[in-house]
């Protein structure tokens, strides 16, 4: 089994799992240690616990609860990938559902969950400017949702909470080219990270990430259409740490890259106009 770290939160941490078992294995005892649920985005494996077995294909959630033993088992087919979501006790709280939602052992491919599985894959891999932290906890919000069968119901935000929500935007947009997570954020806001994340996408209608990646590619276009630094010097000056990152995301919202971006600010309106032509 390989384990590759992606996030590490007070509330929540993310990990990608590739298991290469092959059927005639011997499968062992484990046991959870926290709350956690994990999207099998390939292949297929059993599991045994809570005297229940279970057949994960691609598209199920194993879930896990703090203290419970399970066995893996590679009966069928070789190997799996998961894309698993650690939660915090606080983190659970918040969310709320009961223990015995916790208790399920797995959920079958249901399509609520499977867009969300593959939207944070998307975000592990960067291909979303949604935080792999916020769509972790969405993610497991609405599996407690869906199989408890109890939706979310958000009230009304009210004056305050909202002011709360634009204030820290405004901070996000101040702070952008530095590094901010989700819990930064939360702070900022004197709430949880959970109920922020609701309150400030609610409110606003983009996450707190996504607002964060937005500011930094407004300053970017900003920086490009002016003089003087070069590409890779905009990118780290906005708050980008890794410069492929930065010309992917720009060009995803651009249409173009950030040198063409630069060029038709200088007069090279061809540029656009044939983009517009594309479409």
């Amino acid at each position: 089994m390989d384990r590759t770290t992606l996030l590490e939160r007070k509330s929540i941490s993310v990990s990608d799992f590739r298991c290469t078992a092959v059927p005639g294995d011997k499968p062992y005892v484990e046991q959870y240690r926290c709350h956690s649920v994990s999207y099998v985005r390939k292949g297929s494996f059993g599991c045994q616990s809570r005297g229940r077995s279970f057949e994960l294909v691609t598209g199920s959630i194993l879930v896990g609860h703090p203290g419970d033993e399970f066995m893996c088992t590679h009966d069928h087919v070789c190997g799996d990938e998961c894309l698993s979501f650690f939660l915090a006790p606080e983190l659970v709280e918040a969310i709320g559902g009961g223990s015995e939602v916790w208790r399920v052992g797995a959920a079958p491919p249901l399509p609520e969950l499977m867009v969300l599985g593959e939207l944070a894959q998307a975000a592990a891999e960067g291909r979303s400017d949604v935080g792999l932290d916020e769509i972790g906890a969405l993610f497991a919000s609405r599996f407690v949702e869906v199989v408890s069968g109890r939706p979310h119901e958000p009230a009304p935000a009210k004056a305050r909470d909202r002011r709360r929500a634009v204030e820290t935007a405004l901070w996000i947009d101040a702070h952008s080219q530095q590094e901010i997570d989700l819990e930064d954020a939360a702070r900022q806001a004197d709430i949880s990270p959970f109920h922020f994340l609701r309150l400030f996408s609610g409110v606003l209608g983009v996450t707190p990430h996504q607002y964060l990646v937005r500011s930094r590619l407004r300053h970017a276009a900003r920086l490009l259409a002016a003089d003087g630094l070069s590409i890779t010097d905009v990118a780290y000056d906005v708050g980008f740490a890794d410069l492929s990152n930065f010309v992917r995301t720009f060009h995803r919202a651009a249409g173009v890259s950030p040198r063409k971006f630069r060029e038709a600010s200088r007069g090279r309106r061809k540029i656009f106009q044939e983009r517009l032509a594309l479409h």
